[in-house]
């Protein structure tokens, strides 16, 4: 390593590993694709070795850059245990506040809260990142996080305020055209709407004792927004949180014998920044609000 390494650079190579792209790796940091491959460049360059293979599916980290995670990572909270030290005066229920969930809940659940908050606390913005990667609180993408995995650094905060139960739906048309399935083996010949790269739905159907192959699926989408609307449009059989289903009269509960195990919320808030009087405010209005909002 030269004596003019640049520490600055550690903040792009963190966020290409975590978001496994360059592309992903600059919408986190407001940045460019190009400027992060300049940075992820000259970083390889001042350490004398290659952090990522660029193969077509994004960036794979290499041993170098594993080994030099655990440091980095330190020297991030190092800074970030700085910058929140830093004294801000008195500060009331005011200001912004930025939230971050999942597609549908960003979309479907939180507008509503958010209308409800609005009245209760005037004076505070909301920034909302509608995103099903889980953002960095530490590093501030976002102040508050609804989180369908309990995070696992210490740093961070969370409770668990409901659940979002699941069920198997289709649209009315759907059912006229291709008959209702009454067992679940019987969804073997129906025309299915499954995920692209997660493999959520084909686990729970090897689960459910029924290996599907991923060409089982007419229809494949990791954007749930999406995947709710193909629903909602009759492209066949597919699985959603039942207060999505609630909002579509025309979506018909199929299987109550097909058991889908329920995804857990967690609030999450970065440990030292819960004791800010705004965001403590917004964090236990949505802990009383969204358990709310699902049922």
């Amino acid at each position: 390593m030269n004596n003019n390494f640049d520490w600055g650079l550690v903040r792009s190579f963190l966020a290409a590993l975590d978001h496994g792209s360059l592309l992903g790796a600059a919408r986190a940091l407001g940045s460019t694709q190009p400027t992060l491959g300049r940075h992820i460049a000259e970083l390889e360059s001042q350490l004398g070795t290659v952090l990522f293979e660029r193969t077509g599916r994004g960036l794979l980290p290499t041993e170098a850059a594993l080994r030099l995670a655990d440091s980095a990572r330190a020297m991030e909270e190092a800074a970030y245990q700085v910058a929140r030290s830093v004294p801000r005066g008195d500060e009331g229920v005011s200001g912004t506040v930025r939230i971050t969930a999942s597609q549908p809940v960003a979309c479907f659940v939180m507008p509503p809260v958010l209308a409800q908050m609005r009245l209760a606390l005037p004076e505070v913005q909301v920034e909302l990142v509608a995103s099903n990667q889980v953002s960095n609180l530490l590093r501030r993408e976002a102040d508050i996080a609804l989180r369908m995995v309990q995070p696992q650094q210490a740093s961070l905060v969370a409770k668990r305020i409901a659940k979002v139960t699941l069920g198997t739906y289709a649209h009315r048309d759907y059912l006229r055209r291709r008959g209702t399935p009454r067992e679940p083996a019987d969804l073997l010949a129906h025309e299915l709407i499954g995920h692209d790269k997660d493999e959520a739905v084909v686990r729970g159907f090897a689960a459910a004792g029924l290996p599907v192959r991923r060409e089982a699926f007419a229809f494949r989408t990791d954007d749930l927004v999406a995947y709710w609307e193909a629903v909602r449009a009759g492209l066949g059989v597919g699985f959603v949180a039942d207060y999505l289903a609630r909002l579509d009269t025309q979506l018909v509960p199929l299987l109550p014998s097909l058991r889908i195990p329920p995804l857990p919320i967690w609030l999450t808030v970065h440990r030292e920044i819960r004791t800010s009087r705004r965001i403590r405010a917004v964090y236990d209005f949505l802990a009383a609000a969204v358990p709310k909002a699902l049922h």
